[in-house]
C-alpha cells in the first residue's frame, strides 16, 4: 500500500515537472509559476499531514474550499473526493483556485 501511495505521489511531482534534489541541497523555487504551484500545494498537504489521504483519495476537498475566503476558492460539493493527479493538474491549468499559489 505504502509503495502504492509512493509511486502516485511521486507520478504526480514528476508529471508537474518539479526536479529532485539531493537533501543536502538548499531547496530552490521551480522554474515556472505552475510547478511552484504544485510545489506549494504539495507542501499545504504535507504541513496539514493530509498527503497521505490525498494519495489516497480520502480528502473531502469541499471542506477546504470557499469561494471568497478560500483557501480553495471554488464552491465543490460535499462529498468532492478528488485524486491528487485531477489536484496537481488543477494547480497547473487554473492556480488562481488556490490561495497559496497567489
Amino acid at each position: 500500500m505504502f509503495k502504492k501511495i509512493a509511486v502516485v505521489v511521486g507520478a504526480a511531482v514528476l508529471t508537474a515537472g518539479l526536479t529532485v534534489a539531493p537533501a543536502s541541497a538548499a531547496p530552490k523555487a521551480p522554474g515556472n509559476a505552475g510547478a511552484a504551484c504544485v510545489q506549494a500545494g504539495i507542501g499545504t498537504l504535507k504541513d496539514l499531514g493530509l498527503l497521505q489521504s490525498a494519495a489516497k483519495k480520502q480528502i473531502d476537498y469541499s471542506t477546504l474550499a470557499d469561494p471568497t475566503n478560500g483557501p480553495i476558492f471554488a464552491d465543490l460539493p460535499e462529498g468532492s473526493y478528488l485524486s491528487l493527479g485531477a489536484v496537481v493538474k488543477l494547480h497547473t491549468t487554473n492556480p488562481e483556485l488556490f490561495a497559496w499559489c497567489g
